[in-house]
């Protein structure tokens, strides 16, 4: 009995390289999964175009409509409840979601952050990287919880700091490799591996003590 395709909806805020990412790994027949929706609170977010391209349906739900952070939530939380919307991913999505929305949608919600988590929470971590003249850095997947990056950290994938590196040439280096640490990921989603139990990683019905590293063969160690 084949299982059905994984439902996800992801949010954005900007470019959607991510999104775009995931869109091409569908297509390329790589990941088994349906996004039901693209979600942002930008309404000329250049990533909504990726959407559109790939015929996805797309929700603009700006924080300016709504008179406070609970009610735009609940806007947003109804429509992923419309759509049966299984993983919530946000990529580039520059919001934060309120305490009771995150509670609503527990173990459902996944975010990249551009750091080795616990390290850099927050924003500027390429500036903070150079400043703390740090030799690696890379990218983390977590499970999104109430506190700012503090969710359990599903995945990373690392790159060397470079000597000559400055923030936009951190960035650029580190982004094609975002790409791959979300459709590996969001691969491990729709084979149904990974699960969120009480605040912890569990892979293959273990719970991890470490986050997944993603090695250039493309496997999980």
């Amino acid at each position: 009995m084949t299982q059905d395709k994984l439902k996800a909806a992801v949010l954005i805020s900007g470019t959607g390289s991510n999104l775009k990412a995931l869109i091409n790994a569908i297509s390329s027949g790589d990941l088994e999964l349906d996004i039901v929706k693209v979600i942002s609170n930008r309404g000329h977010a250049p990533g909504l175009a990726h959407a559109k391209s790939a015929a996805i349906p797309v929700s603009v739900i700006s924080q300016a409509d709504f008179p406070d952070r609970q009610s735009h939530d609940a806007a947003i939380a109804e429509v992923l409840l419309q759509d049966q919307a299984e993983l919530i991913i946000l990529a580039g999505y520059m919001r934060i979601l309120g305490e009771e929305f995150t509670h609503k949608f527990r173990g459902q919600i996944i975010n990249l952050h551009p750091s080795l988590l616990p390290l850099y929470k927050g924003l500027d971590t390429y500036r903070r990287v150079l400043e703390a003249g740090d030799v690696e850095t890379g990218a983390s997947i977590h499970f999104v919880t109430a506190g700012l990056d503090s969710g359990p950290v599903i995945s990373q994938i690392r790159i060397p700091v470079l000597p000559d590196d400055d923030t936009a040439s951190l960035s650029a280096r580190l982004g094609p490799q975002e790409h791959k640490l979300v459709v590996a990921t969001v691969g491990l989603f729709c084979k149904r591996q990974i699960q969120y139990e009480q605040d912890e990683v569990s892979y293959l019905g273990q719970v991890i003590d470490r986050p997944l590293l993603l090695k250039d063969d493309g496997r999980f160690v």
